[in-house]
């Protein structure tokens, strides 16, 4: 649970089926976090994040509909209280930086994911920004 005392609901919209897959088997072994819904592309995300308004959304930087970074300012546009944590494979830090503009309040890359996937959703549910490569 957060400190909140809620149980963390979470969107994860990424364009690779079996990332998605493994993100939502971690998020779903976790007893304080929901898995809300599930995205392929970033139209997607925004639809699902405006209607389930979800804690987290966390966002492939670059997937189909316009990648991440749009994805990320029309949810903080739609959903305002839903935070951003991006995921990608890309580690420049021009990458980094544009989805931090956009609203991430995190980054991680998904080459360090599996260690560090459920410590990146608590922080940035808990709005702690730590932008990690």
């Amino acid at each position: 649970m957060s400190r909140l005392g809620a149980r963390g609901r979470v969107l994860v919209a990424d364009d690779d089926r079996l990332f998605r897959d493994v993100i939502a088997e971690y998020i779903l072994g976790d007893p304080s976090l929901d898995l809300v819904g599930m995205a392929a592309d970033a139209d997607e995300a925004i639809r699902l994040a405006e209607f389930l308004q979800p804690n987290l959304a966390l966002l492939d930087g670059k997937m189909p509909g316009g990648g991440g970074p749009r994805a990320a300012r029309e949810i903080r546009k739609r959903s305002p209280r839903t935070r951003i944590l991006a995921v990608s494979g890309y580690e420049d830090p021009a990458s980094v930086l544009e989805m931090l503009r956009a609203g991430a309040v995190s980054y991680v890359v998904k080459s360090t994911v599996p260690g560090r996937v459920l410590p990146s959703i608590h922080q940035a549910i808990e709005g702690i920004a730590m932008p990690s490569v």
